[in-house]
């Protein structure tokens, strides 16, 4: 690694090599190389900076033929090219070469076919690199954005020869399995003067000036700066039934239901206040286990007067926990509104008695007292075994801590993987008296476990987790009875290609997931 360093011209510029080898002389130590033969290596000596490398013997990198030295070049990543250039006259020549960047923005961002129609448009794969995909490649992948309650989910993507923010919707209520919506926030372009410039797509009036600012790790903000381009001839009046069109998929006086009324105008007098002008967090989806009971992601799913709103499914050991990117009022985005246990399943009855709603909670709110008289004994015991440590001494503090290692090492164990042996499908209905916004649902199932839902009354007041029955229909279909409110979610998955977006590994996601909850807390 590194000779091919110094091969690159990777690491430290001539000048800091130089007062590197006074300070080992100056100390009595030996460097590495002599000084000629680094100096061959880089393909230039002392006094010939600018030159075409040495025209000594050696096998100098330099006096490689171009087209081999554009070879290599390319397959170096964009971010060491810069330091590769400072290394001569003859580097920086062959670097203009665009074999080198178009096969960056192809192999780093994934553009082929765009990439001929923007050079035949006089534009280089370069200027495209350098200027644009480069500067900006941080605020690819998914976000969340600040929307108070409603928080949102925005993918940031090379979508041609734009960088696009696409902001995505759940379908019109109720239809779950429609696909997701989208619509375009900003956009990144390299204007005619091949610089970078930003685009606000809010509001009916095409595309005008925006801004980007990149301030704090994984976090960004957006500005626009002509918001008269959001504004309608008609007023607020218009502005709200286009919202309305666009968001529900109906008119105000189609929607019946006083409540939901009420909610849809408070969500349209929040959100548009902020005028595309937003700050956004990062987020990943979950990374994938073998043990994991189905794929995890991102799902859309019912929640009555509020409409659909997107949840993202992810495994913990024996645990199911589904987070919301959006929100209400009641429980808003980054809440865990689905806590699943994964090690108590609950065996349906036949299809005669799952119509009986007394029967089901009588299944389920068995299970919760367990678990609610396990967290007692467990709470008890702690507070015995701390009595006794402070009599006993460190010796019956480890041994006790031992013994928690044990059972909880037990307890997490992940159950045996569905995935690869999905088991035969048994008959579901709803009970009576359960309300769906699907009417249409599906009829079979694999699995059932006991949950908890998380429910709250206006502005996130007296949050409390509730039993239900978390339902597994199949690999990309799942569903949730509310015992306490009477009531079925059903989740569909997201089939949409989201990039740039698995978290690199489980502490980084679990980490994101704490940080959700304390953005809307």
């Amino acid at each position: 690694m590194a000779v091919c360093a110094r091969l690159c011209g990777v690491g430290q510029s001539r000048r800091c090599r130089r007062r590197q080898r006074h300070n080992q002389q100056d100390q009595g130590s030996d460097s590495d190389m002599d000084e000629e033969e680094e100096e061959q290596i880089v393909g230039q000596k002392r006094g010939d900076v600018g030159g075409g490398g040495p025209k000594s013997g050696g096998g100098s990198l330099a006096e490689l033929p171009p087209e081999l030295l554009v070879e290599i070049f390319s397959l170096l990543p964009g971010t060491a090219l810069p330091n590769v250039a400072l290394v001569g006259k003859k580097f920086r020549q062959i670097l203009n070469t665009e074999t080198i960047w178009r096969r960056r923005c192809t192999e780093e961002f994934g553009m082929k076919d765009d990439l001929r129609k923007m050079e035949v448009g006089g534009v280089s794969s370069r200027d495209l690199y350098v200027k644009l995909l480069h500067p900006y490649r941080h605020i690819l992948g998914l976000w969340q954005p600040d929307i108070g309650p409603y928080g949102g989910l925005l993918n940031v993507v090379v979508d041609g020869l734009f960088i696009i923010g696409w902001m995505y919707l759940p379908p019109h209520d109720p239809r779950v399995e429609d696909p997701m919506r989208r619509r375009p926030l900003f956009r990144i372009h390299l204007s005619e003067n091949k610089k970078a410039a930003v685009e606000c797509m809010y509001g009916h009036k095409g595309p005008h000036k925006g801004d980007i600012q990149t301030g704090k790790k994984d976090e960004f903000s957006t500005k626009c700066n002509q918001t008269d381009y959001h504004r309608m001839p008609g007023g607020r009046q218009e502005e709200f039934r286009t919202w309305l069109e666009e968001e529900w998929g109906r008119t105000l006086e189609e929607i019946f239901h006083e409540h939901m009324q009420e909610l849809i105008l408070m969500k349209f007098i929040y959100t548009s206040q902020y005028d595309n002008c937003l700050t956004y967090r990062r987020i990943y989806l979950p990374p994938v286990m073998p043990s994991d009971l189905l794929h995890p992601g991102l799902f859309k799913g019912t929640y009555g007067s509020h409409g659909l709103e997107i949840v993202m499914l992810s495994f913990h050991g024996t645990s199911a926990r589904a987070t919301k990117l959006t929100g209400d009022p009641n429980v808003p985005a980054g809440q865990l509104t689905l806590d699943v246990d994964l090690s108590r399943p609950v065996v349906l009855p036949d299809l005669e008695h799952q119509r009986s709603i007394e029967e089901l909670s009588r299944l389920v709110l068995g299970i919760h007292a367990e678990v609610q008289r396990e967290e007692q004994a467990k709470d008890t015991s702690a507070t015995a075994r701390g009595a006794a440590e402070g009599a006993c001494g460190d010796a019956s503090a480890a041994e006790g801590v031992e013994e928690d290692r044990v059972t909880c090492s037990d307890r997490c164990q992940p159950g045996p993987s569905s995935r690869t042996s999905p088991p035969e499908a048994q008959p579901f209905v709803l009970p009576l008296g359960v309300m769906a916004r699907n009417e249409v649902y599906p009829r079979t199932c694999r699995k059932c476990f006991y949950g908890t839902g998380l429910i709250a009354g206006h502005g996130f007041t007296s949050p409390e987790r509730t039993p239900g029955l978390f339902v597994l229909f199949d690999e990309d279909r799942f569903g949730f009875i509310w015992l306490e409110l009477k009531s079925f979610s059903l989740y569909s998955r997201l089939t949409d290609n989201l990039a740039h977006a698995y978290a690199p590994d489980m502490e980084r996601f679990e980490a994101m997931l704490c940080s959700m909850q304390s953005w809307t807390s």
